[in-house]
């Protein structure tokens, strides 16, 4: 009992420790991320989006702005982990964005399976050998570098190369938002 009360005592002082902790129970909801340079290059909404080469998992080279360049209107990354998180975003936006936006490039972005053989695998476990989503194979992770992404964060490039959306997939609304001010 003695152990407990020492226990809890110490998680009472590091959390009054933390300074500016009610404004983490109590947010704002004002957008404190700051504005990029549109003239710099950087995964951030409004920069030029980083160009990249990397292999899809047959083996062949992706490189954005040649996708950019071949007459789709936008091009849209999602960084996964194939976890059952992941596996939601992306069966959500299979089946309820992507057809109803047939000008689109639609990506996933492997980058923890390390090999092209491995990625395969990993897309075609989980049902994705045959769908509308390429499957880039981010094995140094430079890509997921490049854009400052983790786990479900959504990007989308217009033709041009810039960033109009860069958020962790919640419930594709914004993604359709971002699309729609494309077309």
């Amino acid at each position: 009992m003695y152990i407990v009360r020492i226990a809890a005592l110490v998680g009472a002082i590091a959390l009054c420790s933390c300074g500016g902790m009610m404004d983490d129970l109590r947010p704002s909801g004002a957008d404190n991320s700051q504005t990029a340079n549109a003239d710099s290059a950087g995964g951030t909404q409004e920069q030029k989006a980083p160009d990249f080469t990397v292999s899809d998992t047959l083996g062949r080279s992706v490189n954005l702005y040649a996708e950019l360049d071949s007459g789709v209107t936008a091009v849209v990354l999602y960084f996964t982990m194939w976890c059952p998180v992941c596996a939601a975003h992306s069966d959500h936006m299979r089946n309820n964005i992507v057809p109803q936006y047939p000008n689109v490039k639609f990506f996933l972005v492997d980058y923890v399976s390390g090999t092209v053989p491995a990625a395969r695998d990993a897309q075609v476990s989980n049902g994705y050998a045959y769908s509308a989503f390429g499957v880039l194979v981010d094995s140094s992770g430079a890509v997921l570098s490049s854009f400052g992404a983790t786990m479900g964060t959504t990007v989308v490039i217009s033709k041009t190369g810039a960033v109009t959306m860069k958020e962790d997939y919640k419930d594709g609304a914004a993604l359709k938002n971002a699309l729609a001010k494309l077309l």
